[in-house]
């Protein structure tokens, strides 16, 4: 199949350090590609992949000096593909609402991966203005923000398996790992450890937009508890390592969290997850097995003296079982060429996650 990918032009494709939507998309691109179908990937010129890449803007945006409006680059890349549709046999849209008017304009078959949430007013109103977009989701909570919209499937992310390698035996810190921002709260992260008296790695990116909660929430903080370190962002290689040789992962959010590819990533590593039981949580990590499941703070501080009994090499067969590139793309697959034939099933009958 002829397959054209649009790719957000933020992080490049895979991103160098922190990149969710683009690490997804990369691993997405290389199975395809492995499989034998002719995937056309529009990204950043410095995206790297076995596709055909056409660049739509040299570096990713959030690397190039003086560019704030990332939303006219992604404009001129829809332009782009768009202009080219006859090419393929499918688009696959992974930069949200913006491709709905392209796509309704030139009739192009394009399906929309939602990486995003989906809970706020506003994006109702965008949504209900184009009800025939065909949808996918990356987790059946995600699409209960949207219930009239056209599903077509859920379909959860995967990851590369080569990149994490699984330790047996714990490490003696916690990490938190992504965004500080406040709906991640790392806050509560931080007052997880303190409790327990252990060290916290946090490895985490800080947005401008996110610039005064860091300086005036977070910071102080982590200056008054010394066992608290900082390390910014981390490359694939680093974030194998640090999660790997962590005792447990915290993730303590505080939004209906669309997916959360860090705990997926966590797990392969055979590091349990202590989260939040909110948005996609509950499909992904299993309570007990792989971590544990909370409803409160002092829940999750309860929870990491029972991180011993639980196996990582479970972890680990868990995330290749249900989040493995193989996986992802064997769900896309069917997406695809029930998209292109032009019969997708109702979504009540063609949910793809199964976690078990």
């Amino acid at each position: 199949m002829r397959v054209a990918i649009i790719a957000p032009l933020v992080e490049s494709v895979p991103p160098a350090l922190y990149g969710g939507t683009e690490r997804v998309v990369s691993v997405l691109t290389e199975e395809l590609v492995r499989r034998g179908h002719g995937v056309t990937l529009f990204a950043s010129g410095d995206s790297v992949t076995s596709a055909r890449l056409v660049p739509c803007a040299p570096v990713a945006l959030r690397l190039a000096p003086g560019v704030t409006d990332y939303a006219t680059s992604t404009r001129v890349e829809l332009r782009d593909v768009y202009g080219r549709a006859g090419e393929f046999d499918l688009i696959h849209n992974h930069v949200d609402h913006l491709a709905f008017p392209f796509a309704r304009l030139t009739g192009a078959p394009t399906i929309t991966t939602t990486h995003g949430r989906l809970d706020l007013a506003e994006v109702h109103r965008l949504y209900r203005a184009y009800p025939e977009a065909p949808l996918v989701s990356i987790s059946d909570n995600q699409r209960t923000h949207l219930p009239g919209a056209n599903w077509l499937a859920t379909v959860p992310n995967g990851i590369d398996l080569a990149n994490f390698q699984v330790r047996s035996d714990p490490g003696d810190y916690l990490v938190f790992l992504g965004r500080i921002s406040p709906e991640k709260r790392p806050d509560r992260a931080i007052a997880i450890a303190r409790a327990v008296g252990m060290r916290l790695v946090i490895a985490a990116k800080i947005d401008d937009v996110d610039r005064a909660y860091y300086e005036h929430a977070i910071a102080p903080l982590m200056r008054d508890q010394h066992t608290v370190e900082f390390i910014g962002e981390v490359d694939e290689r680093d974030k194998d390592e640090l999660l790997g040789g962590a005792y447990a992962y915290l993730f303590p959010i505080d939004w209906p969290e669309p997916f959360g590819l860090t705990m997926v990533e966590a797990m392969a590593t055979g590091t349990p997850v202590i989260a939040s039981r909110a948005g996609s949580v509950p499909e992904v990590v299993v309570d007990g097995v792989t971590g544990f499941i909370c409803d409160s703070v002092p829940a999750m501080v309860d929870a990491i003296a029972r991180v011993p009994q639980l196996d990582r090499l479970a972890c680990r067969r868990h995330v290749e079982q249900h989040f493995s590139a193989a996986a992802m793309v064997d769900g896309y697959e069917r997406v695809y060429a029930r998209s292109v034939a032009g019969g997708p099933l109702p979504v009540e009958h063609d949910t793809l996650v199964a976690v078990s």
